[in-house]
């Protein structure tokens, strides 16, 4: 059983975070035209961003992704999974304006927070912390360029970009290749379908099965609640 990634999950939770959240996060209010155009709704989207990395990490099966696409049970492995969500979740937010790019970097900056306090709960050496957070922050720009790049190509370009990326280029059978190229589109998809003043009030995002059981059961999700405070 993937131990590590139990632990890994169940330590964080909305409410370890939410105290935490507008003390991160003072710069919206001092940036310049950011803050300014933004500071009526900067902490009702910066809740949001909190949810929405958070479903990145409490709502994705980790063991099935192991166990499908034959990765160790690594804090580097929970981190290339999370990473893929977390690019997802950008990706649509993009697509938001100015809003939902001021959210991605919320996202962002949740998720390094995020595998900051994970390292130093797994007993890492704060040298090799430091050291290891520099190389993923090279690795995650990369990673992302990559993966925008592959997503506006043909399946073969995402195919590519997830190979190199998600798999280290150590993949050898291609059917794990075209499960996470199947996967990534119908997720792409299905966040599409989502309503995105929606997701800019709530940040509330589901995932798709890794294996669907009925592939027919892609449909547009139901609108998410909420108060008209937007939490």
């Amino acid at each position: 059983m993937a131990l590590l990634v139990r632990v890994l999950r169940n330590w964080i939770s909305i409410s370890q975070w939410v105290p935490v959240c507008s003390r991160l996060l003072l710069v919206s209010h001092t940036q310049g035209q950011w803050g300014r155009a933004l500071s009526g709704t900067s902490q009702k989207i910066k809740i949001a961003a909190l949810r929405m990395y958070t479903s990145c990490v409490e709502k994705t099966d980790f063991e099935e992704f192991f166990r499908r696409c034959q990765m160790p049970d690594t804090f580097n492995s929970w981190f290339l999974i999370t990473l893929l969500h977390v690019w997802m979740c950008l990706v649509r937010m993009k697509q938001e304006g100015r809003s939902g790019k001021y959210m991605c970097r919320i996202i962002v900056h949740f998720m390094w927070e995020d595998v900051e306090q994970r390292g130093r709960i797994m007993g890492v050496n704060s040298y090799i912390l430091k050291k290891n957070m520099m190389l993923m922050t090279n690795n995650f720009y990369v990673a992302i360029l990559g993966y925008d790049e592959g997503v506006l190509s043909d399946d073969r370009g995402l195919a590519a970009a997830l190979w190199r990326t998600f798999f280290n280029q150590k993949c050898e059978d291609p059917r794990q290749l075209e499960l996470l190229v199947e996967y990534v589109r119908k997720q792409i998809q299905y966040l599409d379908s989502m309503n995105g003043e929606d997701l800019l009030l709530t940040g509330e995002v589901s995932w798709r099965p890794l294996v669907e059981k009925n592939p027919q059961s892609i449909l547009k999700p139901h609108s998410p609640t909420y108060n008209d405070e937007g939490l």
